[in-house]
């Protein structure tokens, strides 16, 4: 499980339902009371920060016309028993590195964000 934190527009298909998916999955585990120690240690998962990536996950898959039908709603009575070593922050730019370096389709869609982008940003101030 994974939390990639990057803006979910430069993920492909694959990598933006993949960590749609763990989202809900990091909740389970969760909720059966399984240690997610590991992923914490690694910075691979922002718990303070689960409801709102998934809802910007799964807003970005309806803006591509994919069905989205699982909502989540993270119990924060759950969260704040688990213990604070377990609220990391995931370095962003570390993590876009690791996800352009290993998905061309990722790494194109953030050639096409940045370009269009800095068309956007040129326009704006001439």
């Amino acid at each position: 499980m994974r939390m990639w934190m990057v803006d979910p527009k430069i993920m492909c298909q694959k990598h933006l339902c993949g960590e749609h998916v763990e989202c809900h999955m990091m909740v389970g585990a969760i909720e059966a009371e399984i240690a997610v120690t590991g992923y914490a240690t690694n910075n691979l998962m922002e718990l303070d920060s689960l409801q709102m990536r998934h809802d910007r996950l799964a807003a970005e898959m309806t803006s591509r016309g994919y069905n989205h039908k699982s909502p989540l709603l993270v119990n924060e009575d759950l969260l704040a028993v688990l213990p604070e070593r377990y609220f990391v922050r995931v370095d962003v730019d570390a993590s876009l590195r690791d996800l352009l370096s290993r998905c061309e389709k990722c790494r194109k869609r953030f050639e096409e964000f940045t370009q269009v982008h800095k068309t956007a940003c040129v326009l704006e101030f001439s």
